[in-house]
């Protein structure tokens, strides 16, 4: 099978490309130029730079390549201006859409890579429910509505064998933002937002690799599901967790009311813009940090294409602390 990757130089990308190639496939990396390729040292690995920002450039660097499937996981998570969000995630997917639709791509399946943050706050009074598939989206970040609209574009598409997939907070080996809580407890500082429970779900980067593949295999074209462990954990288990697994250092435990980050996300947010440096402590991460209900209904996952998450959230923090570890991170 050939197959494209796009984002394959990023944290999930990079873990599809090394699953596709244990599985024999013939592999195409997308990549930007600029694009750091530490993670993608693989001889068997065939690259092509695509520009997202262009339909027709893209068919030129497509030209001669076919491709079996396609699994599109590129896409800003931080930008400094919302506008960005929609250039990249909402543009980048219908101008990459448009170009395999031009070169008459003969594609079994398109794999796309959304997320849970296109529903938003909903089913937040208590006790929390799952969100499901029927709840009507209400997304409260700019990268939420991104993502949000780049589903719409493919759901208008009659004739594209797209399935998508919704994933949690995604964490693992490689990823930065989880990190930050890593390296803030190692320097005994765990700090945590809001009064009210909070429900929280997580998900392993290789049980996302899982459902990118079954997607490929079993999944219906036009569905979408949503991507857990499967379990639901409180605010502080996260934190919990990786302070063990850092050998339980002294730590200062800070819970701030919620209006404490409004403020210091607005300034990271201003102070992002004035030095052109994107801050994790922007008006998205407060929107983020501010939902109280992240429960998602993955039964669709498990019936239809028979998603069995492998890593609960010790598990998949051990094995992140210690990668973070031995690669000198932490």
């Amino acid at each position: 099978m050939n197959i494209l990757i796009t984002g394959a130089s990023g944290f999930i990308g990079s873990f599809i490309v090394s699953e596709a190639l244990r599985r024999g496939m013939n592999v195409w990396a997308a990549v930007r130029r600029t694009s750091s390729r530490k993670y993608l040292t693989d001889p068997r690995i065939n690259f092509v730079e695509l520009n997202l920002d262009s339909r027709e450039e893209m068919v030129r660097q497509m030209a001669g390549l076919r491709f079996d499937a396609v699994v599109h996981a590129a896409g800003a998570t931080k930008c400094l201006h919302a506008d960005d969000f929609f250039r990249i995630n909402t543009e980048g997917t219908r101008n990459l859409v448009n170009a395999l639709r031009d070169m008459e791509m003969p594609l079994s399946r398109f794999v796309y890579v959304s997320s849970l943050s296109i529903y938003g706050p909903v089913r937040e009074s208590q006790p929390y429910e799952e969100i499901r598939e029927s709840d009507t989206p209400q997304p409260n970040t700019a990268y939420g509505r991104s993502k949000l609209e780049s589903e719409r574009f493919l759901d208008s598409l009659t004739d594209f064998p797209c399935v998508t997939l919704r994933p949690t907070g995604v964490y693992g080996p490689r990823e930065r933002d989880y990190f930050l809580m890593a390296k803030s407890i190692k320097g005994h500082t765990d700090f945590s937002v809001g009064y009210k429970p909070q429900d929280l779900t997580f998900v392993y980067v290789e049980d996302v690799v899982q459902a990118v593949f079954l997607a490929i295999e079993r999944g219906q074209n036009g569905r979408k599901y949503f991507l857990s462990d499967g379990l639901v954990y409180s605010s502080r288990t996260f934190s919990d967790l990786i302070h063990s697994e850092l050998g339980r250092p002294w730590l200062l435990r800070i819970k701030a009311p919620i209006w404490v980050l409004r403020v210091v996300t607005f300034f990271g947010e201003y102070i992002g813009r004035m030095t052109g440096k994107i801050s994790a402590l922007n008006n998205d991460k407060y929107n983020i940090m501010r939902q109280r209900n992240w429960r998602c209904d993955i039964r669709p996952a498990v019936e239809e294409l028979g998603y069995r998450p492998q890593y609960d959230l010790k598990r998949g923090v051990k094995l992140t602390v210690k990668w973070y570890v031995e690669n000198g991170w932490l």
